[in-house]
């Protein structure tokens, strides 16, 4: 644990694309979070963390790689107010930027309902000169209000945030726009519509509604699990079925979904597909789903059939999209097609799939039974949209494919 002593929170940078992110120690935690730029994340406290602290310095224990030094930042937590609810965030400047001025990302989160405040992937950027701006969505953190998954009120957020690290860092920054992750992907380019910004940047995001989502894990599950074309048949109803009880606010479809329960219950599939919400609704008993269904699916405002093309076309500026080919939860077919056809109406948008990756960008080892353990995220998600936000002419990429 010596190599471990000196180790201090904060963003070390070697200066060119090298990063390493320390992170206050938790009550529950012997150590340090870590996470770095090429992907390795852990807690300093194993003892298995890829280098080793000097006061002010982190060195990697390849010694073929050049140290890092500490990164002076600007760290301001401010409140602003949007839709009548005081939220509340954090700016994080590097306070030498390059040129004088630096651009600025607001990053618009997924749905976890975790504070984003301290979010190491956020500092991450601040170690190549970019300023950031996190906050906690409301119902979260140090944010009042309820926590919801409506777009529209979320992309209001966003927008708020966005003027607010404005006015914070003015006369500071350059370019400034959106990055935007998971849930933020329909966000993210929503609050673009709403406030001119230079870029967007959406991680792991999908071009398809809520529904959409659900059918697409569900038809990933029954490929993986060699289904024939009768129980495709079966899933789709059961897709319509669940999307109109949902649609309607539980009020019609729960008879269909009895009379699919039951001539279906003896299937082997019955219980093996679940979708994001779908599987859970079909299994359990009509009693209990017209008692207590709305409350557990229906209860975050989320706009089930919400479609974000009219959005996309919108946007005219330059985006980058970044697709995990293997996502569970984001399944990436649909939505790499859907980017496909968007590039017609905004030629300035990118897309980059990078391979063997699931959801959050992460590699994996998978067990024979489809079970996966994180292993590290890729390397080149987090350099890429560094480097490309920094408009460097070819920003690395790792084994990522263009599209």
């Amino acid at each position: 644990m010596l190599a471990y002593a000196a180790c201090e929170p904060g963003v070390y940078s070697d200066g060119v694309a090298n990063v390493v992110v320390l992170r206050e120690k938790s009550v529950d935690t012997s150590g340090l979070g870590y996470l770095t730029m090429d992907g390795y994340f852990g807690n300093t406290g194993s003892g298995l963390a890829p280098f080793h602290c000097e006061p002010g310095l982190i060195r990697p224990n390849n010694k073929s790689v050049a140290s890092l030094a500490a990164v002076p930042l600007r760290r301001t937590l401010t409140t602003f107010v949007s839709a009548k609810t005081q939220l509340t965030g954090e700016l994080i400047e590097p306070l030498h930027p390059p040129n004088n001025k630096y651009p600025l990302v607001v990053m618009v989160h997924g749905s976890e309902q975790s504070p984003a405040i301290g979010n190491m992937r956020a500092r991450l950027l601040t170690g190549l000169g970019i300023a950031v701006f996190v906050y906690d969505k409301r119902g979260t953190g140090q944010s009042e209000g309820l926590y919801t998954q409506n777009f529209e009120l979320l992309a209001e957020d966003a927008t708020a945030a966005m003027n607010h690290a404005r006015k914070l860092a003015e006369g500071r920054i350059g370019r400034a726009g959106f990055w935007g992750a998971s849930q933020g992907g329909w966000v993210a380019p929503l609050a673009a519509t709403r406030v001119a910004v230079d870029f967007v940047v959406v991680g792991y995001g999908l071009v398809a509604s809520p529904i959409e989502e659900d059918l697409d894990q569900m038809l990933l599950e029954a490929q993986q699990q060699q289904l024939g074309i009768p129980e495709l048949k079966q899933i789709n109803r059961l897709s319509k079925i669940t999307s109109k009880i949902l649609l309607s606010n539980f009020k019609s479809g729960l008879g269909e979904l009895e009379i699919l329960r039951n001539e279906q219950k003896l299937r082997p599939w019955f219980n093996s597909i679940n979708g994001e919400y779908s599987g859970a609704m079909l299994r359990m008993s009509d009693i209990e789903l017209r008692r207590v269904g709305r409350a557990l699916f229906d209860n975050l405002e989320l706009i089930w059939d919400y479609d974000s093309m009219p959005v996309l076309k919108k946007l005219k500026i330059p985006m980058l999209w970044i697709v995990a080919e293997k996502d569970r939860e984001a399944p990436a077919p649909r939505t790499l097609e859907a980017l496909a056809g968007l590039k017609q109406y905004n030629p300035a948008l990118i897309t980059y799939t990078f391979p063997d990756t699931d959801h959050g960008m992460y590699e994996f080892n998978e067990l024979p039974d489809g079970t996966r353990t994180n292993t590290r995220i890729t390397d080149g998600y987090f350099r890429l949209i560094a480097e490309w936000i920094n408009e460097k002419e070819n920003p690395f990429s790792g084994n990522a494919i263009p599209r």
